[in-house]
């Protein structure tokens, strides 16, 4: 089995291909700039592609895959940038497509729970989308026309929700790197939010080893959450990182607001992932 993967130099891309290495499957690994995966395992053949500019024979320079997971996606993390649905979504449609008309089986996308907007409460993937930001509009609107191309033509498509992630590689931007480079400094103190907010996280590494999974059974699975299942709240995840590396640093709650565009409770409902990935 041939499986390529988009974004493979980025924070999920890495752990994707580690996960991937572990497989005995042949791997492709697309970036527009071969030099950031020069470390990657021996099995991963590394392809340069720049998905902003399509090309007709885009599916033979993956090597035709019998899958392909699709991670690429730019302007994050700011996701109130029209950039999402003005520039990327579209050509993001461009290049699927055409990997589609030329060929591609079987499509694992990575959506975002943005996509339910400012729903409260245990999501799960039968609610209506909601998006209330321009990423969450984009990747959901990006969703709509890959499964109205499904209509003309037959591909798997597997749509993933993906909450929230950290671990080892994650932006700087990211509230684990910053509590990192916090303590790294000598910090004595970190300035957060109240910390109330309840949230769902996951470790990269397993949100990896789930994305394989799925991508493997090549399988029109449609939309499911990636998620713990398990609302934590921000504070108590915080405290739970503290405690486990065995930092020392005071928490300035309430020196950010609270975002405006989550609910101040939300998580993913994990039935249906639970369901699926427990189908051999």
């Amino acid at each position: 089995m041939k499986i390529a993967v988009t974004g493979a130099s980025g924070f999920i891309g890495r752990h994707v291909l580690a996960e991937l290495s572990c497989h005995p499957v042949d791997v492709i690994a697309a970036t527009r700039n071969a030099a950031k995966l020069v470390d990657v395992a021996k099995n991963v053949h590394v392809v340069e592609l720049d998905i902003s500019n399509p090309q007709s024979n885009d599916y033979e320079q993956l090597h035709r895959p019998d899958v392909l997971i699709h991670l690429a996606w730019g302007g994050l993390p700011q996701y109130q940038l029209l950039h999402h649905f003005e520039t990327e979504m579209p050509r993001q449609y461009l290049f699927l497509q055409g990997l589609i008309r030329t060929g591609l089986p079987a499509l694992l996308v990575t959506g975002t729970c943005f996509e339910y907007g400012m729903q409260s409460g245990e999501l799960t993937e039968n609610i209506m989308a909601l998006p209330c930001t321009p990423y969450g509009h984009a990747k959901d609107t990006l969703r709509r026309q890959l499964e109205f191309l499904q209509e003309k033509y037959a591909f798997a498509l597997t749509w993933t929700r993906l909450f929230y992630i950290y671990g080892e590689g994650q932006s700087k931007s990211s509230l684990l790197s910053q509590l990192t480079e916090a303590v790294a400094h000598g910090k004595s103190v970190f300035n957060m939010s109240g910390g109330e907010q309840l949230r769902d996280y996951l470790p990269v590494t397993e949100v990896a080893t789930i994305l394989v999974d799925l991508a493997l059974r090549q399988k029109n699975i449609g939309v499911v959450n990636v998620c713990s299942g398990k609302p934590i709240s921000i504070r108590n995840l915080v405290e739970g990182w503290l405690k486990e590396n065995g930092w020392t640093i005071d928490l300035n709650l309430g020196y950010y607001p609270y975002p405006d565009y989550e609910p101040m409770a939300f998580w993913g409902s994990r039935l249906r992932l639970n369901t699926i990935l427990e189908q051999s």
